[in-house]
């Protein structure tokens, strides 16, 4: 169908040295010298050298390189995959290019390649820096191997990104506390923060279902969440977004892009694109149809994503919402008078206990347009 511009590239690298017993991404453990990957990677290049020729990339302002570990796969391969991605798109220094990473392959050498390749973002899965959390969490670095990747990646960017987990059993706040202290001292400009949940099929879930290990706890998890919003407070970090917080001005404008309606590309193995025009929104996965709105459920949509943003959204949008679902202004109150939303600065914006009860907030909102 005919469609907006593209405005965010994601690109899927699905490999890692190993699966977490947490995960469940579309993601494989593959030796990184497997030749599959190899042609995986050369298959990635051809795809974004399609899309360019086909000009889906001329207005794209923000790529993200994910995974799955992109860091795992190598210097090589990922010098080959940013060279073509330059010469198929504006990669200029404005457009925001991040890069994951997993402390035990981001060396120091491949710091400067992707750097020197159009990379201004490194986002470094962390998790933790106490080696005895790490081990529950089944991770392939230590502590000290997080330092060592977090240290080599500041010495080319001014745009670190360090993801944290909470609620792990045996995770006492005090641990949490040091390793979100040491996220700062380290130099990160961009935390973010997930509580451990367990997904269906993943060892952990088995873990779960036979009495190896306990449920989260949902207790120790807000606890946690708390401890981060005030030590990040504390260094002058913003709570954006449900689960990130920023220095000011080092937002992750391609996340910001999912949650305000922005379309998106994706290319890779389970990479999901969103091509919308006025009349309709579609999601697409691995050839298959996960998403097809019209306009009411596409406004509705919006106001729901909107509501993960700490800005929430504008009265403005509300009241143009308003004309597709005559119930938006009638739901916001009670959200308002539930304690989910808080109006103020001409915009409804989501409470602490707004996230908290996230299924109340956000399925009112989808419910608007069913």
């Amino acid at each position: 169908m005919p469609h907006d511009p593209y405005k965010a590239l994601y690109l899927h690298l699905p490999f890692c040295v190993r699966r977490c017993g947490y995960c469940d991404f579309a993601t494989e453990a593959v030796p990184a010298d497997d030749a599959r990957i190899d042609a995986y990677v050369e298959d990635l290049a051809l795809q974004i050298r399609r899309k360019a020729r086909e000009g889906e990339l001329a207005a794209v302002e923000t790529v993200y390189l994910g995974g799955g570990t992109p860091s795992h796969v190598g210097s090589s391969r990922l010098s080959m995959l940013l060279y073509t991605l330059s010469l198929s798109m504006h990669l200029t220094p404005e457009v925001e290019c991040t890069m994951e990473a997993n402390p035990e392959s981001l060396t120091g050498n491949m710091v400067r390649d992707v750097w020197a390749l159009g990379v201004n973002r490194l986002s470094i899965g962390v998790q933790s820096f106490d080696d005895d959390v790490l081990s529950v969490l089944g991770r392939a670095h230590s502590a000290d191997d997080a330092r060592r990747a977090v240290e080599a990646a500041r010495e080319r960017f001014d745009n670190v990104s360090v993801d944290l987990m909470c609620g792990i059993p045996g995770q006492s706040g005090k641990s949490f506390e040091a390793s979100v202290r040491e996220a700062v001292e380290l130099g990160a400009t961009h935390v973010s923060v997930y509580p451990l949940t367990i997904e269906p099929h993943t060892p952990f879930h088995r873990a779960v279902m036979r009495g190896q290990m306990p449920e989260p706890d949902d207790d120790a998890e807000a606890a946690h969440m708390e401890i981060a919003s005030r030590v990040l407070a504390e260094a002058d970090f913003a709570r954006y977004e449900v689960a990130s917080y920023a220095l000011p001005g080092r937002e992750c404008r391609h996340n910001i892009a999912y949650w305000t309606g922005r379309p998106y590309l994706g290319l890779g193995r389970s990479a999901a694109t969103m091509t919308q025009n006025a009349e309709r929104r579609m999601r697409v996965q691995d050839g298959r149809v996960t998403d097809d709105l019209d306009a009411r459920q596409t406004a509705a949509e919006d106001l729901m994503l909107g509501m993960r943003m700490t800005c929430g959204v504008s009265e403005t949008q509300v009241e143009r919402a308003s004309a597709l679902l005559p119930k938006a202004l009638a739901t916001f109150a009670s959200l308002e008078a539930q304690g989910l939303v808080v109006r103020e600065d001409g915009r409804f914006k989501p409470t602490e206990r707004g996230w908290l009860c996230g299924n109340e907030l956000y399925g009112a909102l989808f419910d608007l347009a069913p």
